[in-house]
């Protein structure tokens, strides 16, 4: 056994070892839904993050390969953590994570290889028109107020856990289906509305086979019904399946193998604290992880990967394999506690080093970080850049306190954010949406393109607003207009 390997699989059996709650408060806190006003762009960082500029998406990368000769040496004077942090703090950031070719997806974050993308978050692999929603993966398009979209769906609307289906609306954990409403649990289905726990039916309402032609005068009579759609789709049973999956617990894990805590991951095995982890083809050894994307294989402690393998202790890594704490790398391999580098190898601090040198000097600094306790922990919480009460850790888990996170020196967030409306819009209430949509003589739908020009106010008064690709879709598939901020269309579906 090398050296390297010695101090990876030290670090491995500790992280089988974490309390789900930890690992929420420390790997899930990096994933926050809000967005802010930060140097005049819209970014997932707040204001106050350690003054460090905002650079454009476009600025960022053209400086980036520059970052190689931003580096420092490694001083054993000082631990770990606080060498890492002299190397952070000065360096710039872009306003989201971009990775790979995005077009029209800078209001995105975490975000590679999509295009005409809007306020959303996780979304991964030739992925188009994706709107207010969280995890969409692999040749998804047309996705709306929806959460965890993936493997080739297409035509989604305020869904959740949809794999392989097209034209589902306000329905969750569905599979190999098409034209679903007002559903759950459903496999290999097409043409149902208001059914649960299904597998292989068509033309069915309320779990009930009707004839082809009784199924369409039923549903058509359904779908006029557009003031309780919004009632229907809460009113879904909320429990859930986990397909295909053999010694797994948690929620919706379909196709997944010795799976210990939790929720919506798909064809991974022998992983433990796993959130959001899955692609089209099965990987393993994934621990203590959330939002990563196989193919993958040997992943602890570790948010957000997408691709390759042998990742510890980091963050946002694409298409890079052994990794050490470390953050935002592209194209890397043998990095350890690097940041923003793309298409390196052998760097330690930003600092390229041969071969050889690589090795020696990662395990002195692995051998020192034992003696400190460090060589099994994650990034101190005060580098965490976001307040936690905005983070999904606390969105998922809400019995975490202020006084409990601000003693590990996470941020809490006091006051509501600012939201700046120009005088001259003109802005409606979320009762008066009505008067902007409607039945027609012919009972066509109608929604007056005049609303393309309002900033709504919900019943929490939360300002939003309709843009055009929504209203199209809206129109095209006879919608009625939302009724609640798009962030919290996506929250919805995180009250497991």
């Amino acid at each position: 056994m090398t050296n390297l390997q010695f101090w990876e699989e030290k670090m491995k059996e500790k992280r089988k070892k974490t309390p789900f709650r930890e690992y929420l408060k420390t790997i899930v806190s990096l994933r926050t839904l809000n967005l802010y006003k930060n140097n005049w762009f819209t970014s997932v960082y707040p204001p106050n993050i350690n003054k460090v500029k905002i650079y454009s998406h476009k600025e960022f990368d053209d400086n980036r390969d520059n970052l190689i000769n931003y580096w420092i040496n490694y001083d054993f004077e000082k631990n770990f953590f606080d060498n890492f942090k002299i190397l952070s703090f000065p360096i710039n950031l872009a306003p989201t994570v971009l990775f790979w070719e995005c077009e029209n997806a800078n209001f995105t974050d975490q975000t590679a290889n999509v295009k005409n993308c809007y306020l959303s978050f996780v979304v991964i692999g030739w992925c188009e028109s994706v709107f207010y929603s969280f995890s969409v993966k692999e040749n998804s398009i047309n996705i709306f107020n929806s959460v965890m979209v993936w493997d080739n769906c297409e035509n989604i609307y305020f869904s959740n856990g949809i794999i392989k289906t097209f034209y589902t609306f306000y329905s969750k954990h569905i599979i190999n289906s098409a034209n679903i409403w007002f559903s759950n649990n459903l496999i290999w289905c097409q043409e149902c509305i208001f059914c649960n726990d299904l597998e292989n039916q068509s033309y069915c309402i309320n779990n009930k086979k009707l004839s082809k032609e009784n199924y369409f005068l039923e549903k058509s009579k359904i779908l006029k019904d557009k003031e309780n759609f919004l009632s229907y789709h809460n009113n879904l049973n909320v429990k859930w399946k986990n397909y295909g999956s053999n010694n797994v617990n948690g929620i919706f894990n379909i196709q997944c193998e010795n799976v210990e805590n939790w929720a919506n991951n798909y064809q991974i095995k022998n992983s433990r604290n796993v959130m959001f982890i899955g692609w089209k083809d099965a990987w393993e050894n994934i621990y203590d992880c959330f939002t990563n994307t196989p193919y993958e294989t040997d992943i602890y402690w570790v948010f957000s990967t997408w691709f390759w393998s042998n990742i510890y202790n980091s963050y946002q890594v694409a298409s890079s394999s052994n990794i050490f704490y470390s953050c935002i790398l592209e194209n890397c391999s043998f990095c350890l506690w690097c940041i923003w580098l793309k298409n390196k190898q052998f760097c330690i601090l930003n600092k390229q080093y041969s071969k050889e040198e690589w090795y020696e000097l990662a395990n002195k600094i692995f051998a020192q970080m034992e003696s400190d306790w460090m060589l099994w922990d994650f990034f101190p919480w005060e580098l965490n850049p976001f307040y936690f009460n905005d983070t999904m850790a606390y969105l998922i888990d809400d019995s975490f306190t202020k006084e409990e996170v601000e003693k590990d020196w996470f941020m809490w967030r006091e006051e509501n954010i600012k939201v700046d409306i120009p005088e001259w819009v003109d802005i409606i209430y979320e009762s008066s949406l009505q008067n902007y949509q409607w039945y027609d003589s012919n009972w066509i739908w109608q929604i007056n393109p005049e609303i393309l020009k309002k900033v709504i106010v919900d019943k929490n008064w939360n300002y939003y607003r309709i843009i055009k690709m929504e209203y199209d879709f809206l129109v095209k598939h006879s919608l009625p207009l939302p009724e609640i901020h798009w962030l919290d269309r996506i929250k919805l579906w995180f009250k497991f």
